[in-house]
């Protein structure tokens, strides 16, 4: 019976598996900005180029 109560303290001090899921969660999270950020810059990217090409004249 001591050694099931010694682990069943051990199991829930253990926070491994908790700082695993925190860092899983933390780069989920930057992933997530970062494919909104490049949403966000490919539509800009694109206009200014547009712009550019629009301005731009072929010679003679």
């Amino acid at each position: 019976m001591n050694t099931l109560s010694t682990a069943l303290k051990q199991f829930v001090n253990d926070e491994d598996g908790v700082t695993a899921i925190e860092y899983g969660m933390i780069a989920a999270l930057i992933a997530t900005a970062l494919v909104a950020g490049v949403g966000v810059v490919a539509g800009g990217l694109e206009n200014a180029f547009d712009y550019i090409a629009g301005k731009m004249t072929v010679g003679p």
